[in-house]
């Protein structure tokens, strides 16, 4: 019987884009969001056949858990990888409590439920660097947290927890923080789909605090593998950082973008102030994941860039009926 995996909130850029990866590999997926299949075009294993088997079950891990867990234990999938979290950065001092139910209290009763499950190979917890705060020079997977956003508290406090259930129960988890994840069906509020979508339409981009803060560009194919190696060889208890070697302004991405689209940069951006709480850099030391499993990425950022942008030509009139701003659902 082949090896099952259970990818939770499958709907998610990442998320999708790793159950293509699994797919595409031959595997069984069973896919779970606490929203309908998303629209075709932010579906990567929508976009052609793959020999894998895919089914999709729509359950809220704030609601639904009795169901998830009847699923979990009567399909007995041997790897769970978890991207569910409420995930905006900005949007978080809004409303924080959201971001504590999703990514702490609901996600804490799930790995409750979920350490039982004596079939359970490897659970993979996708959580984030913005855990550690702005940082200075590289940093690697043993770094202090220092959160600065409800966001970020809300993911370290919910990856604190797993350290205790890996201490006490010796529950199999792993982590992945990844940098700023990139490609072809990504979200349109994200920056690099926004920046294309807005260039395409002639409307301004706005930058906040002018791009000074610095970041990673990964490709999610790149993600995607690096993911699948941690979840089969990943070791219990670890964290792994996922990023490239190269780290750029926002500023500068942006005016890469524009360079390959043949667009004045002056004339696609509006310089505003800069979010509550940003942090200005993360630069993350990948060599553990390097040295351990072997992986190393393989797309480059323009190579990326120039996907994405095909992407957005390919679905445009689509997307032009989609939302353009992130909308919150508590």
């Amino acid at each position: 019987m082949a090896e099952t995996f259970l990818v939770l909130a499958s709907n998610s850029f990442s998320g999708a884009s790793f159950t293509d990866y699994l797919l595409e590999k031959g595997c069984a997926v069973m896919g779970c969001s606490r929203s309908p299949e998303a629209h075709p075009a932010f579906l990567p294993y929508k976009w052609s056949a793959r020999p894998g088997t895919f089914r999709f079950f729509q359950f809220d891990l704030n609601k639904d858990l009795d169901p998830l867990m009847d699923l979990i234990h009567a399909e007995k999938p041997v790897y769970v990888v978890n991207f569910a979290a409420q995930s905006m950065v900005a949007e978080s001092w809004a409303n924080p409590d959201h971001w504590f139910q999703t990514n702490v209290v609901s996600s804490v009763r799930f790995h409750e439920r979920l350490r039982k499950c004596a079939f359970l190979k490897k659970y993979v917890h996708v959580t984030t660097p913005e855990v550690y705060g702005s940082t200075s020079g590289s940093i690697d997977e043993t770094a202090p947290f220092n959160p600065s956003t409800p966001y970020a508290v809300s993911r370290a406090a919910a990856d604190m927890s797993l350290r205790t259930f890996f201490a006490a129960y010796r529950f199999p988890v792993a982590f992945t923080r990844a940098a700023n994840v990139f490609g072809p069906g990504q979200q349109l509020y994200r920056i690099i789909p926004r920046t294309i979508l807005f260039i395409k339409l002639g409307r301004k981009l706005q930058l906040h605090g002018g791009g000074q803060s610095e970041r990673s560009f990964i490709h999610v194919r790149d993600v995607a593998d690096a993911t699948a190696r941690i979840t089969r060889d990943g070791i219990p208890g670890e964290a792994y950082h996922i990023s490239t070697n190269r780290v750029v302004s926002v500023r500068d991405l942006v005016r890469l973008i524009c360079d390959r689209m043949k667009a004045r940069f002056e004339d696609c951006v509006e310089v505003v102030g800069e979010r509550l709480g940003k942090d200005s850099t993360y630069r993350l030391d990948s060599r553990k994941l390097r040295g351990q499993l072997g992986w190393k990425d393989q797309t480059s950022l323009e190579k990326g860039i120039d996907e994405t942008i095909a992407w957005v030509e390919r679905w445009l009139p689509e997307l032009k009926q989609q939302p353009f701003d992130y909308v919150h659902k508590p």
